[in-house]
């Protein structure tokens, strides 16, 4: 992702959603009070949620080792399993907190730091851009989202990182952005969507996410009382969802 902030610099307001207009501009005349001396531009607001998201992510690369458990199937030992990985089977025995708990799991050192890089990125100017209640309650949707694809598609295999939740910021910022904006964006989704084909790569979980965050985008658009009912509705759904595919026998399997 380049320049993400810049790309969300068209939007009205500084929380993206209408909440400030901009001083009136003087005539072409020249008439109107003339300019006083240039204001300095007031602090960024603090990104706590994205800062928390990383926080959590490095302090569960260091611990998570001695905190897993290992998996073993059928005799074979495949190796140690986070607390916070999703794995359907432990999802089902009852284990739900995994269904949040992934995003903060990671498979290497590569993987955490390209994560969160896009979330010091990408997920630090998309919460100042909208402030940062409504991009926890947009962060809690698509990681929900990327679980339940995970687990409907994947339901045996490990998986962990914090990509599907990324890839629903990127799918909630699609209807929001300026035209320019919108097509580096664009450009970015599709190597994501390339990367996301490769071998050991959750395809479903960004997925998911993206599925997820494209509404949450469309209700952001439409104003903060939209966004603020759908997204409880829209938190539900991917619950349930996720739920749902926790339990694939009860629906007679997938």
């Amino acid at each position: 992702m380049s320049r993400p902030r810049r790309m969300l610099d068209d939007l009205p307001g500084p929380s993206g959603l209408g909440d400030e207009q901009a001083p009136a501009p003087r005539g072409q005349g020249g008439d109107g009070p003339p300019p006083g001396p240039q204001q300095p531009r007031p602090a960024l607001p603090t990104p706590y949620v994205s800062f928390a998201i990383i926080a959590g992510a490095v302090g569960m690369f260091v611990l998570s080792r001695s905190l897993g458990r290992p998996l073993i199937i059928d005799g074979t030992n495949y190796g140690i399993v986070g607390p916070l990985a999703l794995y359907g089977p432990w999802v089902q025995a009852g284990e739900y907190w995994r269904l949040l708990g992934m995003v903060f799991e990671h498979g290497g050192a590569m993987h955490l730091l390209f994560n969160m890089l896009a979330v010091y990125s990408l997920g630090a100017s998309l919460e100042r851009g909208i402030g940062s209640l409504r991009f926890l309650g947009l962060s809690l949707v698509t990681a929900l989202g990327g679980s339940a694809f995970a687990l409907f598609f994947n339901f045996d295999i490990v998986t962990v990182g914090a990509s599907g939740m990324i890839l629903g910021w990127g799918g909630a910022m699609l209807p929001i952005l300026n035209q320019q904006g919108r097509r580096d964006h664009m450009f970015w989704l599709v190597q994501v969507a390339v990367i996301s084909l490769l071998p050991g790569v959750s395809w479903a979980g960004h997925l998911g996410g993206f599925v997820f965050g494209l509404p949450c985008g469309m209700a952001l658009r439409m104003g903060p009382k939209v966004y603020a009912r759908a997204i409880p509705v829209l938190l539900f759904i991917a619950a349930a969802l996720a739920v749902v595919a926790a339990h694939p026998g009860r629906l007679g399997g997938f």
